[in-house]
């Protein structure tokens, strides 16, 4: 797992670090038990304060995906299945208003949106 954060986007560090990783858990990229960087070394990796990579992974043990076992680091804990389902149906929402958006722009009609959705839903199947 790969973390990049940027001082431009105006999203706090800690916060960048955070969602990257509960990316990464959702899409199965860490599994279960799987072990997180350490603090210190992922502040290093990430020339950031060890203060600011500590937050993030406090609040990611505060939220319930990992556990830090002292003196051994912190671990991935098992998916919550209803977290990772509401965490599915957010991007779901965001990728149809995406498409809600430019249909209205171009003047496709809420009729013509669903006739797609039915049909890519039926070729995925």
């Amino acid at each position: 797992m790969k973390i990049v954060v940027s001082n431009r986007s105006g999203v706090p560090i800690y916060e960048q670090i955070k969602e990257q990783i509960k990316t990464a858990i959702f899409s199965k990229e860490l599994r279960e038990d799987d072990q997180l960087p350490s603090i210190r070394g992922l502040a290093r990796d990430l020339k950031i304060s060890v203060i600011t990579t500590s937050r993030a992974y406090s609040d990611l043990e505060d939220e319930g995906f990992i556990a830090n076992v002292q003196g051994k680091g912190c671990y991935v804990l098992p998916r919550n299945k209803e977290l990772a389902r509401e965490n599915a149906l957010h991007r779901i929402e965001d990728g149809l208003q995406s498409a809600i958006t430019v249909a209205k722009a171009e003047g496709v009609s809420k009729e013509e949106m669903l006739e797609r959705l039915n049909l890519l839903w039926e070729d995925e199947e």
